[in-house]
């Protein structure tokens, strides 16, 4: 078995981050720090999202236990592909809230950051499809730890927090828009 501690696998994705946004800005010959900010936030969205989807939840003296990994128990998969049955096992009806907002309020920033950072994703089913692929990966990656467990109902619990944080984006882009508006009109007719 193989123990996989959070802060070194975190610490790795920072580098890695750094490293990445360092050779692209060269590459680019150019360096926006608005742009960096923004893409600052996606880091920590995805830092989040690391250790919310495969690391456990409980915590030991102050620390996120590891990831394990073991080759004996990768096979059978544990796959869930009937939307909500497995919410259906949870005897406290808090802790079925719990999932689906859990779930739903993760992947809201991503609705949001998403059209921000990639001009291309210029569209509701474009952030949408975006999202759902985010979230299709960890279910994929997720496969061979035994602690962890690939369900249909993460995918579209995870799929509505994307268009639920477009749905944010668009409205503020929406006020942004017609704030502008009003105040061009007012201007024209003074």
């Amino acid at each position: 078995m193989i123990y996989i501690p959070f802060i070194p696998t975190e610490t790795v994705f920072a580098v890695l981050w750094v490293i990445i946004r360092a050779v692209l800005a060269l590459k680019n010959k150019k360096f926006g720090i608005k742009r960096e900010l923004m893409m600052l936030l996606m880091y920590v969205n995805l830092a989040v999202l690391l250790r919310i989807t495969f690391f456990p939840m409980q915590i030991n003296n102050g620390r996120v236990l590891p990831l394990e990994f073991d080759t004996a128990n990768i096979l059978p998969l544990r796959i869930n592909m009937i939307p909500f049955v497995n919410i259906l096992d949870y005897i406290d009806p808090v802790d079925i809230l719990l999932n689906i907002a859990g779930n739903v309020m993760m992947f809201i920033p991503s609705g949001i950051i998403l059209p921000i950072l990639f001009k291309r994703l210029d569209s509701f089913w474009k952030v949408t499809a975006a999202g759902a692929g985010m979230s299709l990966c960890i279910e994929i990656l997720q496969l061979p730890f035994a602690v962890r467990a690939s369900d249909i109902d993460d995918l579209i619990l995870n799929t509505a927090g994307v268009m639920a944080g477009y749905g944010i984006y668009a409205l503020f882009r929406h006020m942004k828009r017609g704030g502008n508006t009003k105040t061009k009109s007012t201007a024209q007719e003074g």
